[in-house]
């Protein structure tokens, strides 16, 4: 290097393995800010499910009082709801991974050049993981629901 930059003065020398590393270093933080975004996100989604399953309970207590008072036995509105909850979780998982597919399928194409190629982990992985969290979650505050009376609610409701 040193007699090509004496004999050659207007050339610059640039280490090719140095700018690797240090690009290397960039995308490696880069990737480690985009998991982090993805793992908050997806903690947030389940504290929202949370939320959302722990407020509707009230409702769901009408609901079971009403299918009690009709002659509903408790392990058929078990099965209602997990049925319910189920394909909740399927659609709402399903509706998600088709979204992050056609992002980054036109980020892919029309941002960088490149052509996209699919995985099928979300569906393998992702469409059934959520789909039985989302059950687990709201069968969870079934237990509740079916604990009370049906004279107690509507009481409360008079």
């Amino acid at each position: 290097q040193r007699t090509m930059v004496a004999e050659f003065p207007n050339v610059t020398v640039i280490d090719l393995r140095q700018v690797y590393t240090v690009v290397e270093d960039i995308l490696n933080k880069v990737t480690w800010i985009i998991n982090f975004m993805a793992f908050f996100s997806i903690l947030t989604g389940i504290i929202v499910l949370i939320g959302s399953v722990r407020t509707s309970k009230y409702q769901r207590i009408k609901e079971s009082v009403l299918l009690r008072t009709l002659g509903a036995k408790n392990d058929q509105i078990i099965k209602i709801s997990a049925l319910e909850y189920l394909l909740l979780g399927l659609i709402g998982s399903l509706v998600g991974i088709l979204l992050a597919l056609l992002s980054a399928g036109l980020l892919a194409i029309f941002v960088f050049k490149e052509a996209f190629v699919p995985s099928g982990i979300p569906f393998l992985i992702f469409l059934p993981t959520i789909s039985v969290l989302v059950l687990l979650i709201g069968l969870s505050n079934i237990r509740g629901v079916l604990r009370s009376s049906p004279l107690e609610v509507l009481r409360r409701e008079i």
